[in-house]
């Protein structure tokens, strides 16, 4: 019998005990009576990826800008590569990167000098930015476009140059502000592929914001979700998943007495009848799993598969955001997307 339980993070114990990168406590942000950030507590272990998703207006914005010093908290304290961003900006400003929604380049130089200009803002000497930006193009398989105009790049060798860009500095943090809005799909795999090997290869520590709930899921190790400005759940991509109902075992039989037989046994779930496979509730977990498999062995019905159907991250998304806030309801300006993104470029 075959059995699929979808992807796993056997690492996740293990970064837990890593130092951590990035930390928040009670972090908050208000313009006048505008509350942006509610008090976020944050702690992200180093050579990890970690997403911040939310709808427009949540917040998530608002937290890279602090977490990058480029606007100051209202409350609350954070460190970034060991340094306090408020006391210490330099220095976090020296250990990160940071690469916006929109590509950083100047369409007027090469892929080249777009390099070897950050060189020259990174105090580099000319023979080791050179070497930097001959590293940085092989790396991102740009070097045969180097001589070329950015003007004439696609969305997909724009974002690759941009990434590039940000890495000239050598970072140990870098935020990357949805990095693949507007790429299509194999442009996407393609910056997946290499934000995955910045985490793998080099230990970098990845903050990412994102709308692609596809792209957490494929990245991160840990997610956060964000509404209103608070975070309202955080945990692994499966964990969250099965927080929410609608998770089941699904048993499929190779003839109709096997699947009688099985819902005989559990006098529970639902059958389908053309499919033979019967759907029984459970989150997935490794004992409900057990427990299905003794009874199916104990009473010697045998099942061809069993896989485990959660819900994904659209249905943990759409479930724990876009709720009132207490005190407003549904619908009125307070918590309506246009009056959310007012302080936060309607992101």
């Amino acid at each position: 019998m075959t059995v699929t339980t979808g992807p796993t993070t056997p690492t996740a114990a293990a970064t837990a005990t890593r130092p951590p990168a990035i930390t928040a406590t009670g972090l908050a942000k208000s313009y006048g009576d505008k509350v942006v950030l509610d008090g976020i507590d944050l702690r992200i272990p180093e050579g990890t990826v970690f997403a911040l998703l939310g709808p427009n207006g949540a917040g998530k914005t608002t937290t890279v800008q602090i977490l990058s010093t480029l606007i100051p908290a209202t409350a609350g304290e954070a460190r970034v590569a060991g340094h306090d961003v408020t006391r210490d900006a330099d220095a976090v400003r020296a250990a990160i990167g940071v690469t916006g929604q929109f590509s950083a380049v100047d369409n007027l130089l090469t892929a080249r000098e777009n390099l070897l200009l950050m060189a020259d803002l990174h105090h580099l000497d000319r023979r080791e930015g050179r070497r930097r930006a001959t590293d940085l193009l092989r790396r991102f398989e740009l070097t045969e476009v180097a001589a070329k105009p950015v003007v004439t790049f696609s969305g997909g060798m724009r974002r690759k140059l941009d990434l590039a860009m940000t890495l000239v500095g050598d970072p140990r943090v870098i935020f990357l502000d949805e990095p693949t809005t507007g790429l299509d799909p194999r442009s996407r795999r393609t910056m997946w592929e290499i934000i995955r090997g910045l985490v793998t290869d080099d230990g970098v520590t990845i903050f990412l914001t994102t709308q692609y709930l596809e792209e957490a899921d494929q990245l991160a190790d840990r997610i956060a979700v964000l509404d209103h400005g608070k975070l309202v759940a955080e945990g692994t991509a499966e964990e969250l998943k099965r927080r929410i109902p609608g998770s089941h075992v699904r048993l499929q039989f190779a003839d109709a007495d096997g699947l009688a037989a099985a819902a005989a046994l559990f006098g529970a779930g639902t059958r389908d009848s053309e499919a033979l496979a019967l759907h029984l509730p459970g989150d997935g977990s490794i004992p409900a799993l057990r427990a299905v498999l003794d009874a199916l062995d104990a009473a010697s019905v045998r099942a061809e598969s069993l896989t485990v159907h959660t819900p994904d991250l659209d249905d943990v998304f759409l479930t724990l955001t876009g709720q009132p806030r207490p005190g407003h309801p549904a619908g009125s300006p307070s918590t309506s997307n246009s009056s959310n993104s007012s302080k936060e470029n309607a992101r």
